[in-house]
């Protein structure tokens, strides 16, 4: 065995030992990670964890091979091809799943309710996921659905909001933001998006860890989300939306950057959250690059609402919860993981509860 997959190896297991979300990238993992957040990668355009030596999925991505060919959130994948999952690392899983355009592979699938694995054929893709994407429901009223955050992810957000302030020909009565099975990304897209928002400076999130530069407060200003020499996407913005009624939804699938919307857009009374709890993954990840081109992922802080609530292995609980009428039992959160951190804060008052058929017509727009 070469000395350089051993070191791999071993530092791939004695991070895996700390928490869910502190990893060795190799070379190749990192550039993925890279090529993830700017937005476009060539695979089939799946979150997944691991989950007891099989590879869990989180969410498919919109649009993505993987969405269309049905793979669903819960998923337990046991092959990659011939390859058996059980046993490799999961940087190992995600680099055999990504690859060239145009190339197939196998996914044998483990689904509860299933008595026999699946198997699904896939065609990878330049996953080039446009993450925010707008529709005019009816005068007065529009939708943005935001699937992921990522390096474009707040300009694309005030370019939507444009577009629908122009195809409404003046301000808006109630915006639909739909952050359901969004995985997270960016923090400063998070911050940019939240900034649309929220009146200039209001706090939006702030972090805590053992060192000086692990502890951030992040506010509704450029300095905090105009970040990697961007000019500030917002300074155009109708100052209406400042105001707007705004209903957030999200659900099981909404995790980190989409939980820090969620929870600045509620502690500050400018929406009102819809669906079901979030994930909970409440913890900040620092990224080391390394001189041979890998990096380590490490866990070095923790989010915090602006009212001081942890998101971690809790979540965002809605004001009003909507329950769809699915099958949650196979759903995987924060708390599920092995060895995640754990939240010292109290619970949350219940939210109010409404049924699917009267949340219908909110769920129309998607």
């Amino acid at each position: 065995v070469e000395d350089k997959k051993l070191i791999n190896e071993a530092l791939t297991g004695m991070l895996a030992g700390l928490d869910p979300h502190s990893t060795f990238m190799d070379a190749d993992g990192y550039k993925d990670l890279q090529a993830g957040t700017q937005g476009e990668f060539g695979g089939l355009g799946i979150e997944v964890a691991m989950k007891d030596g099989l590879v869990k999925v989180v969410t498919p991505i919109e649009d993505s091979p993987a969405y269309k060919a049905g793979l669903k959130s819960g998923d337990l994948i046991s092959k990659l091809d011939d390859t058996q999952v059980r046993g490799i690392s999961l940087n190992d899983a995600v680099k055999k799943m990504r690859g060239k355009p145009d190339t197939d592979i196998v996914l044998t699938v483990l689904r509860k309710g299933e008595t026999k694995p699946l198997t699904f054929k896939l065609t990878r893709a330049i996953i080039k996921s446009q993450s925010v994407k707008n529709k005019y429901i009816e005068p007065g009223f529009g939708y943005v659905r935001i699937t992921q955050f990522q390096e474009h992810t707040g300009e694309d957000l005030a370019k939507a909001l444009k577009t629908l302030r122009e195809q409404n020909k003046g301000p808006f009565k109630g915006l639909v933001l739909d952050l359901r099975n969004n995985p997270g990304g960016l923090l400063d897209a998070a911050v940019g998006v939240s900034a649309a928002f929220l009146a200039k400076d209001e706090l939006v999130v702030y972090t805590e860890g053992r060192t000086a530069d692990a502890k951030m407060r992040l506010n509704a200003a450029p300095l905090d989300y105009a970040r990697r020499g961007k000019s500030d996407y917002l300074k155009d913005e109708a100052a209406d939306y400042k105001t707007t009624p705004i209903v957030v939804l999200i659900n099981n699938g909404s995790a980190s950057a989409s939980e820090i919307v969620a929870g600045a857009l509620q502690d500050h009374k400018r929406a009102t959250i819809l669906g079901t709890q979030s994930f909970g993954k409440g913890s900040v990840q620092t990224i080391l690059p390394m001189n041979n081109g890998s990096a380590i992922k490490l866990t070095t802080a923790r989010y915090f609402t602006p009212k001081g609530r942890s998101i971690q292995a809790k979540g965002i609980v809605p004001d009003i919860i909507v329950e769809d009428g699915f099958d949650q039992s196979n759903n995987i959160r924060e708390a599920d993981l092995a060895k995640h951190l754990s939240n010292p804060k109290e619970s949350e008052a219940p939210a109010k509860t409404i049924d699917a058929e009267k949340a219908a017509a909110i769920q129309k727009a998607n």
